[in-house]
């Protein structure tokens, strides 16, 4: 059956590779990116039914902007990949102070989420890229309130982004359902040669698992799990996400930004 799929950040990397296998499979891709060429570009090279949604996704304004386009088309979102995710910027510290790792990695993907779920049916599923790299969360840097290294503030919104995956799927119990997923450390990404000047894995091995947590059976009835693609296993996150008063913080951290912001 052909799926709709939205996948954030996929004009480049695992977005884009993800895109063109499940076009490739007859799938409705809806491509997401920050730059118009950019999205052109990855809509040529993808072979199927593609439509291209432009959005930077660090101002909360146009997140809203992306979903009402996406509700506007569609009245059906079988699935929605959250993979949008920034490490290294030039500017990592936005002009309302937040910093950008948290806005993109953890803000967005959430309100994103939150306004297109009236249209996911309770089959569909909603995938979000954590990491391998997880740290506990300093939610004063969240709020933007203490300055952060690139990697601190990957980690932090890595295990923040897991964090709201398993707590919103407890409330979610007839689904979608809801899985966090490493797709695999040290990919062919531009952001790892960016973030870490190696060249990287076969970008496959994170599209492929991609693929399956947004369509396998084995993830059917996994809502709030978090699946680590380096081992392979559906396992449990850094324990700091098991932790209930920090998941709690996080949690108000997330939902007060987001109500503030949208």
């Amino acid at each position: 059956m052909t799926k709709t799929i939205l996948i954030t950040g996929s004009t480049d990397g695992i977005g884009l590779l993800t895109a063109q296998k499940l076009a490739a499979d007859g799938h409705r891709v809806l491509l997401h990116g920050r730059s118009v060429t950019k999205l052109e570009t990855a809509a040529v090279e993808i072979q199927g039914a593609v439509e291209t949604y432009c959005a930077d996704l660090s101002d909360m304004a146009a997140v809203k902007t992306l979903a009402t386009e996406v509700r506007a088309k569609h009245d059906r979102l079988d699935v929605l990949i959250n993979n949008a995710g920034v490490l290294k910027t030039p500017q990592p510290v936005l002009e309302n102070g937040q910093d950008i790792r948290f806005v993109v990695n953890t803000y967005a993907p959430y309100l994103l989420t939150e306004l297109l779920l009236p249209i996911i049916p309770q089959e569909g599923r909603v995938v979000n890229l954590s990491s391998a790299a997880q740290a506990p969360v300093n939610v004063a840097a969240m709020q933007g309130n203490v300055a952060m290294t690139d990697m601190d503030a990957y980690a932090q919104s890595k295990l923040a982004i897991t964090i709201w995956t398993r707590e919103w799927a407890k409330h979610l119990p007839d689904g979608p359902v809801m899985v966090a997923v490493n797709p695999g450390s040290l990919l062919a990404s531009k952001m790892v040669k960016e973030g870490f000047g190696v060249a990287g894995s076969d970008l496959s091995i994170g599209a492929d698992i991609l693929i399956d947590a947004a369509l396998g059976a084995r993830f059917a009835d996994k809502s709030g799990a978090y699946f680590d693609n380096d081992s392979g296993a559906f396992t449990n996150p850094h324990f700091a996400a098991l932790d209930a008063p920090h998941a709690a913080e996080v949690m108000g951290t997330i939902q007060s930004f987001v109500r503030v912001n949208s």
